[in-house]
């Protein structure tokens, strides 16, 4: 992994470099052709509201906000009742313009450190289940596709189908084979 980047907790004040961050991200990913975020899906008010209720890590290089994460704890809505044994990330965004080579993958590392710490042995995410570019992007870090929830709801009340990813974790923060 090539990026030297910092972390950090965000604070209420980030919510709006994080609601531009999530926009800048959405448009990478139409111009290149992954349909997965759109721009304006995620407001500053979203971001505040997991700020409070949760963790939201900024990754910085040079003085400039590189990426962010949000980090549950559990996620019925994708993954239904689990016992603890898992954190879900969500929100995995680089910001283009200030991020080094390597950014996307020291995020996971980061966030998986952090899983682990926290007592629990698996990392989980999702990404839209006609994204195989997203779901490539995951596979080569190590994720392995678990299962499908084709009825995601999303904030606009409409459903949508997720491939769901998990990855084991060691209890020291590192990673098993997949």
């Amino acid at each position: 992994m090539s990026a030297q980047v910092t972390f950090r907790l965000a604070d209420d004040g980030d919510a709006d470099l994080l609601a531009g961050m999530y926009d800048g991200a959405a448009r990478w990913m139409l111009r290149s052709g992954i349909d997965q975020w759109k721009p304006g899906g995620r407001s500053a008010a979203h971001f505040r509201e997991r700020i409070a209720g949760g963790e939201v890590w900024l990754a910085s290089h040079g003085g400039r906000a590189a990426g962010a994460y949000e980090l549950w704890w559990e996620d019925e809505q994708a993954w239904g009742p689990q016992p603890p044994v898992a954190g879900y990330v969500h929100r995995l965004m680089t910001a283009r313009e200030a991020a080094p080579a390597g950014t996307g993958r020291a995020l996971l590392a980061h966030a998986e450190g952090r899983i682990a710490a926290g007592g629990r042995a698996v990392a989980r995410l999702d990404c839209l289940s006609d994204n195989p570019r997203l779901r490539d992007y995951y596979e080569a870090a190590g994720y392995r596709a678990v299962g499908e929830e084709p009825g995601k709801l999303a904030a606009d009340g409409t459903r949508y189908g997720v491939t769901l990813l998990e990855r084991s974790l060691t209890p020291r923060g590192g990673v098993t084979s997949p």
